[in-house]
This record gives structure tokens, sequence and C-alpha cells, in this order.
């Protein structure tokens, strides 16, 4: 008996963009990018990565944030790299890791989010964004054994329960729900370092965000590949806040005011030494 129509719609019909592409075009998928020929296991291939992301919940929501440097070895591949993206209207990812799978993956999950709001006629929960983003992470593992790896951080305001909440993730696709704050890349050491001396429950959004600048201050001190505030080329870290009323970019003007303030009281600390 063949096949009716409406059953073959019901059959490719999902809420998921990536199980689509997973069934119909799997080669536009990231972990479907092609290996150089020769390639050693474990050797990744001269590509960007991108490094320093932070995150941490203040008074009504969350803040990330990320530096603008892109390394390959030990040269600068980019100064001008963005690594905090919205998900959507009540979500924020920040990307570490070998930067194209990544950027990749960002938007594959932008999409992914569209797709089912438009298919279900409703916003997919907080949970279960993070859990969509694990599988997809779970689906790059073998580029990551290849030295390829993604790590985001994803947070979000959840609608449903009023708060701020903040999610890491490893190369398996293992969710981890963080509390308070968090750090992921190379300079995430330092930058958890600072998180612990800077952070207080119930911030005020505007001071976490200037929190959010100094950890990354900090992280840029001792990792190379962490790049600081740049005040000769106008360069500061991309900052998201998210809250009841949505995901904002705090501006580069806000931005550099807090910077500015923060060297200049570093520097004041020296001159008093």
């Amino acid at each position: 008996m063949q096949e009716t129509t409406a059953n073959k719609v019901a059959a490719h019909s999902t809420s998921s963009f990536t199980e689509h592409l997973q069934r119909d075009r799997p080669e536009l998928l990231p972990q479907y990018t092609p290996f150089a020929s020769g390639t050693p296991a474990g050797q990744p291939l001269g590509v960007p990565h991108a490094t320093t992301i932070v995150a941490m919940t203040y008074a009504g929501g969350i803040v990330m944030a990320g530096d603008r440097r892109a390394t390959m070895g030990n040269i600068i591949a980019s100064r001008h790299i963005e690594k905090v993206f919205p998900a959507d209207q009540y979500s924020v990812l920040g990307i570490a890791g070998t930067a194209g799978i990544a950027i990749d993956l960002t938007r594959l999950f932008q999409v992914e989010l569209e797709h089912y709001e438009k298919i279900e006629g409703t916003l997919l929960s907080l949970d279960g964004k993070a859990n969509r983003l694990g599988a997809m992470i779970r689906g790059n593992l073998p580029m990551a054994l290849q030295g390829l790896a993604v790590v985001p951080l994803f947070a979000g305001f959840d609608t449903a329960a009023g708060i701020g909440r903040l999610f890491s993730y490893d190369v398996t696709g293992g969710r981890y729900e963080e509390q308070e704050h968090h750090a992921v890349g190379s300079g995430s050491m330092f930058a958890r370092g600072a998180l612990k001396k800077l952070w207080r429950p119930n911030l005020p959004e505007d001071e976490a965000i200037a929190v959010a600048v100094e950890s990354l201050y900090d992280a840029a001190d001792d990792d190379s590949a962490t790049g600081g505030p740049d005040p000769v080329r106008q360069l500061w870290p991309v900052v998201y806040a998210v809250n009841r009323a949505g995901a904002r970019r705090v501006s580069e003007r806000e931005l550099a005011t807090m910077a500015g303030n923060i060297i200049e009281s570093r520097a004041a600390a020296r001159r008093e030494a």
C-alpha cells in the first residue's frame, strides 16, 4: 500500500531543524566539515580558537561577556571576533574552542530555536534549549576527538521561574547548571578568581556588567590568548544582559566608561603604592 501524502508529511515534520538536516542534508551540519587529508588524530588544523567567556547571575537576570581575541597557536588571528550571541529573545550563547565550528553551531542553534517557535507556536523552555544545545555539542564529538572542540556557555532568563540561569557543557554534550557565575576558555582560571572576589548575590545590572568587564581584564592580564579592553583601537568586550524584558547588548559607550574606570583605578593604586 502506497504511503499517503499526509503520512509522508507527518513522517517528515519535526520541531527540530537539526533533525531535519540530519535526515535530509547531513553534509550541512558543522560536524560534517571535511578534514584536510592526512591530518593525524589529536593534531588539530591551524584554525583560530576563541577564548574567554564569563557569565553570572544578577538581581533579575544574567550577564554574559566575551573578549575579542582569537588565536592560532602563538599568533593573534583576530582582535575583532565576537564570541557572545543572542540565541533567541531570552537566552545568549558564548563560544570557546574552534572558532569556525563554534560560530556554525551557534547559527544552527539560533535557527533551531526559531524553527521550534514557528512549528510549535511557543518558545521552547530554558531547560529544553539547554538540552538541545547539549545534543548538538554531542554531535560534534568526533571532531572534538580530532582536536576541534567546541565548549559553549549558555545562559538565559527562565520566564517560568523568573530568574536567570546558567549552563556549562563538556565536549560530550554533558550539561551542568552552574550557580552564581562561571567562565570557560583559556583565561577562565584567572577570570574565575576575579569573579569569586567581585561577585556577590543580587548585584544590580550595571555592577554585574562592571564585574564581567573586570574579570576579563584580569584574565587578559595573565592569559595571552585573552584580549583586554583596547582604548587605542576602541575595542571592548561583547556583553549581553538578559532579564524579563529580553536580551540586550550593552553599548560600547557604557563599556568604554567601565573599562576606563577600571584602568584608572588600577593606575591610581599603583601611583599610591
